[in-house]
């Protein structure tokens, strides 16, 4: 896997009889980066992970890979999807095969390589994940959290430099939510860049080095501290503020935080705080 850099200019795109969701969007995905994806149900993101991976294509715009136009033929979309995999929300419209194994194998398989390929790519993929020991399971046999990661592993498998995944923390107890994110490091790690869709602003704010929200049928994309910190932003786009920030700038206004850029999460909120209340740091 090699960086590569994906982007979307002036999107129009939506579904037969109705208006459009997306309407002159743009985002451009940072190579090696994270980028959470935010918006109110129905704001249009799963319709922009979709048009960014070749699965719908857009009325008007374009979607490039290091500046190359995507081609909607069988062709060219047999290639973006070498550089680009959209895993869905459920992972059960992903996972059809008897086994974990043979799910992930599916598609390598596909591509016609080797079969020694196919079992480096799904033995990495699967360890990645932390999904290995599962490798010989049913894969109805699977939590929903497993599950999530299994569908993961399948995309990941084929080896692409973009992963974009729809909600992959939606509907998992906090454990499986760090187990999650402890799996989306490693990718990066292996030089994947990860954009993740997610309600969560919480966890946006302490996760992504870039964050996009997707408000009015279009995208404001920036630093997570600035457009997370955006009170009429979020207040058009039905977001809440993260309580890391709205606490930090409590914290600031009674004189026990520093200036500079607002902690992200409760271990930089408890860092910055002074050992003493009234003993500034």
């Amino acid at each position: 896997m090699s960086h590569c850099a994906l982007a979307a200019s002036g999107l129009v795109a939506g579904y037969p009889g109705a208006a459009p969701v997306l309407d002159g969007a743009g985002l451009t995905v940072p190579p090696g980066r994270r980028l959470a994806l935010l918006g109110a149900n129905g704001s249009g993101k799963t319709t922009l992970l979709r048009c960014l991976s070749g699965a719908l294509p857009p009325a008007t715009g374009l979607i490039t890979v290091d500046g190359a136009p995507l081609r909607h033929t069988r062709r060219g979309l047999r290639e973006h999807r070498q550089v680009v995999q959209l895993v869905l929300q459920d992972p059960d419209d992903q996972l059809f095969s008897a086994s974990v194994g043979q799910d992930v194998s599916f598609g390598p398989l596909n591509l016609g390589l080797a079969e020694e390929e196919v079992r480096a790519r799904v033995a990495e993929a699967l360890e990645l994940l932390a999904v290995a020991p599962l490798a010989a399971r049913p894969t109805h046999q699977l939590s929903y959290g497993e599950r999530k990661r299994v569908a993961i592993a399948g995309a990941v498998a084929m080896r692409p430099c973009v992963l974009l995944l729809d909600e992959p923390t939606a509907g998992l107890d906090p454990t499986a939510v760090a187990d999650t994110l402890a799996a989306l490091t490693r990718l990066q790690e292996h030089d994947s860049t990860v954009v993740m869709s997610t309600h969560d602003v919480d966890l946006a704010l302490r996760w992504a080095d870039e964050v996009a929200v997707v408000v009015d049928r279009t995208v404001v994309q920036g630093p997570p501290g600035r457009i997370l910190g955006d009170g009429d932003l979020l207040a058009r786009a039905r977001l809440s503020r993260p309580w890391a920030l709205a606490v930090g700038t409590r914290l600031r206004a009674l004189g026990l935080l520093p200036d500079g850029p607002l902690p992200r999460d409760a271990t930089g909120l408890l860092a910055a705080l002074p050992d003493r209340p009234g003993v500034p740091t």
